[in-house]
């Protein structure tokens, strides 16, 4: 087993974001709220000035501009992002452009201002797509910079007569100009405060490595005749001054970054030293341990190789070990998935399917595949006594696991009552609340112990 130093000089660790993701969700998602009203005010301020003045094209136009807003507010309110934002940005850019060609165009008395705005759009642009694909990150930033580069240097408008008055536009060009680099320099703000956090999470993450503060917990899976065949292994950072951080804090952004990889083995090498422990005591002996494996884990070239080390190594039965793969890694590389699987169920490790029904997995993915067990995604388990889609969901699944010689297994279970519809149903593998928490390695050994006492 790896030493702490020398983990800690094999990682350059996930940046954990405790609450740097979920808060930088929740202000993306207010900005786009807050942008969709302003949309909706904006066009109903300009539809009524022009509607007074009978330029019915342009109260068409903010018509279209009312509705765009309102579907951003939608799309937003529904966490459709990408819809979103590319309906959000399409529509400020269009609408920047078109007030600067047909409102403001160029005069002596009165220079444009309103293509100002295209600054601030692109530094957004940067922000709103940080996670999509690079073209369409930076493409919307670039055509940003270059309209503004084109508004900058041209007096073009395509039509006369629809410009507002110079005595107007000589104020306004202070008001735009003063409003759009106020913008810029939030949206400014903002990057830096991030870049800032980051930088400190970094160093947290670094002492958090090298002073062992990551802790795993064990989840235990019990039979129908509530004895502990196995457990969930799930990894917490027990922080200094935070206490103890749950895994949907740091793990998204490890994922984003690849730092998934060496937080993931670090994980496989503690649960198969845990294997190797139990190994020789009755008591613990045939329980194993179920590892969730992440997308950028399981893509690495030399992953089959090092688990096979890492089983002969601690000197554990490869059955003991099973590893959960999502839905959504099942449909990426098929060919290399099953290569991979193929392999290392060939020396008897076990395979789970976990939050089955919530992706895209199919029937033909499945038959491919060498999978032990199935896992009911908590969400249906959760309302199966009152939903009769999730009820009917919850049958076929075990139906489904049973036909193919697969366990069936229910996460998130929580009532007495759900654990007697699914045990009515044939799922006979609970894991959940009304057992027990993810607890620490000794409060699990105890609770094992009470279980078979």
């Amino acid at each position: 087993m790896n030493t702490p130093s020398a983990f800690y000089k094999q990682v350059l660790k996930l940046w954990h974001a405790p609450d740097l993701a979920l808060i930088g969700q929740r202000r993306e998602r207010r900005m786009r709220l807050l942008a969709s009203l302003v949309l909706v005010l904006l066009g109903t301020i300009w539809g009524c000035f022009f509607m007074l003045r009978g330029a019915w094209g342009i109260v068409l136009s903010d018509v279209v501009l009312i509705l765009c807003g309102l579907g951003v507010f939608v799309l937003t309110r529904r966490n459709q992002v990408r819809r979103a934002n590319l309906l959000l940005f399409g529509v400020m850019i269009v609408v920047v452009v078109g007030m600067t060609l047909l409102l403001d165009p160029h005069t002596a008395a009165a220079p444009r201002a309103t293509h100002l705005y295209l600054l601030p759009l692109a530094v957004a642009a940067l922000m709103a797509f940080r996670d999509e694909p690079l073209w369409l990150r930076y493409g919307v930033s670039l055509l940003c910079f270059a309209l503004f580069t084109g508004l900058a240097a041209s007096a073009w408008s395509p039509v006369s007569g629809y410009g507002l008055p110079d005595e107007v536009r000589v104020v306004g060009s202070w008001v735009q100009g003063g409003a759009a680099m106020l913008l810029l320099f939030m949206l400014l703000h903002i990057l830096q405060s991030d870049a800032a956090e980051r930088s400190v999470l970094d160093r947290d993450l670094l002492a958090a490595l090298r002073d062992e503060q990551f802790v795993l917990h064990y989840q235990p899976q019990l039979n129908s005749a509530g004895r502990v065949i196995g457990a969930e292994v799930l990894i917490r950072w027990q922080h200094p001054q935070r206490g103890l951080v749950p895994p949907i804090e740091f793990i998204g952004h490890a994922e984003k970054t690849g730092l998934i990889i060496p937080i993931g083995k670090w994980v496989l090498e503690q649960a198969c030293t845990q294997l190797r422990i139990w190994k020789d005591d009755p008591l613990y002996r045939d329980i194993g341990l179920a590892v969730n494996i992440s997308q950028n884990q399981f893509r690495q070239a030399a992953f089959v190789p090092d688990m096979l080390d890492l089983i002969a190594v601690h000197g554990i039965e490869a059955h003991r070990l099973e590893l959960e793969l999502t839905e959504t890694l099942i449909v990426q590389d098929m060919e290399d998935l099953v290569r991979k699987m193929v392999a290392l169920a060939d020396h008897g490790v076990r395979f789970s399917l976990d939050d089955f029904g919530t992706g895209f997995s199919s029937l033909s993915h499945l038959k491919r595949l060498p999978l032990n067990t199935l896992k009911i995604d908590r969400s249906f388990i959760s309302d199966v006594l009152t939903d009769a889609s999730s009820e009917t969901i919850v049958r076929t699944v075990i139906g489904l696991g049973q036909s193919m010689g697969m366990t069936v297994i229910a996460e998130g279970v929580e009532t007495e009552a759900q654990q007697r519809f699914l045990a009515s149903n044939g799922c006979v593998q609970f894991q959940g609340y009304l057992f027990s928490k993810p607890l620490p390695l000794q409060e699990f050994a105890a609770f094992v112990a009470r279980q078979h006492g």
